[in-house]
């Protein structure tokens, strides 16, 4: 095979490849894979991802099980994922799963099928280190003169929340100090099957629904005492989920998401209700018909900013900050940190 002259001349060289190291989350609604490189500053340069809705919750809060067909879906977008992995043949391969298989009975005998299978080893994570790792993943959007943070994560079924001093975080490497944090087993994919979106008096079913997961969200960590903080403008929220991403996208009026435009955006809450309300008058096939959305998101959505809109009622904040990252991220920046050290 003839050699790309642009890359390679006698008497030089190749220029060696960057390692690779890819990070494999698999949630209760979503499969997703990013792998990346390390760059000089720090950061990780994205070479390749892949995100399917899987919905492997679907049920398991009435079964306590993984369902047959749920386990199907993910089965094959993990498999998907092992053919990019086994492709990209990074130096090292993290994969964790949350609150699915750690609530499912069957959990552990699925991950070990995957494994068996498809080479793929999964470490069921607690839903502490989940939020710690969530932290690490999206420190770099924290805004150092901020008095105060929360990290909140909404998950298909579970929604997770940290709170930090950003100084202290952005300074504590890959293991920024937690102020405290806590989790919340209410998650867009348990929420929706638990209330259903009807066809007719969708506002009020809205309210009661948020009414309901604030009185939740409330009781969740210890740290009501910088509740007054937040009021006053002095602590600020970043929202790493994909219910986060698409409103955003949505107000953006995005002909199709795109990252580059999300990430790192600020998004104004009153901007935020405004998108709420507006899907919340459509109807799942007009939401399907929103690139930013689809048709696998046009039942999740408006419950997912549903529980924004809780936590927005307990946490009060004029702004949300946008993040595109989170848990795969973290787990990356640890596996290229040990693979460093490891040389």
């Amino acid at each position: 095979m003839a050699r790309d002259s642009r890359a390679w001349t006698p008497g030089t060289r190749p220029r060696p490849r960057a390692p690779l190291f890819a990070a494999l989350d698999l949630g209760t609604n979503n499969c997703r894979l990013l792998v990346a490189a390390p760059t000089r500053e720090g950061g990780l340069r994205v070479v390749d991802g892949f995100s399917r809705i899987v919905r492997l919750g679907e049920g398991l809060a009435h079964t306590g099980r993984l369902s047959e067909a749920a386990m199907g879906r993910a089965y094959q977008a993990l498999a998907a994922c092992a053919q990019r992995i086994e492709a990209r043949e990074p130096v090292a391969v993290g994969c964790v799963a949350t609150q699915a298989c750690r609530a499912a009975s069957n959990g552990e005998m699925f991950l070990n099928r995957v494994e068996k299978d498809l080479g793929l080893k999964f470490d069921v994570i607690s839903a502490e280190e989940e939020a710690r790792l969530s932290v690490l993943g999206c420190a770099s959007l924290l805004e150092r003169d901020a008095e105060y943070a929360m990290v909140l994560d909404i998950g298909g079924g579970s929604t997770e929340m940290s709170w930090l001093a950003p100084a202290a975080a952005l300074d504590g490497g890959l293991h920024p100090p937690v102020l405290s944090w806590g989790t919340c087993p209410i998650g867009v994919v348990t929420l929706a099957e638990d209330e259903p979106e009807p066809d007719t008096d969708k506002v009020e079913w809205y309210e009661a629904v948020v009414s309901r997961v604030a009185a939740e969200i409330a009781r969740v960590g210890e740290a009501s005492h910088l509740r007054e903080a937040f009021a006053q403008g002095r602590g600020h929220i970043i929202g790493t989920s994909g219910t986060v991403t698409s409103l955003a996208g949505v107000h953006l009026d995005l002909a199709r998401y795109s990252r580059a435009k999300v990430d790192g955006m600020w998004f104004d809450v009153g901007d935020c209700r405004a998108t709420i309300a507006k899907l919340l008058a459509q109807t799942r096939e007009q939401r399907a018909q929103n690139g930013c959305i689809g048709k696998d998101r046009a039942d999740l959505v408006v419950i997912g900013g549903a529980i924004l809109d809780a936590v927005l009622r307990v946490w009060p904040a004029s702004r949300v900050r946008v993040a595109d990252r989170g848990l795969r991220e973290g787990v990356l920046m640890r596996l290229m940190a040990q693979h460093a050290g490891a040389r």
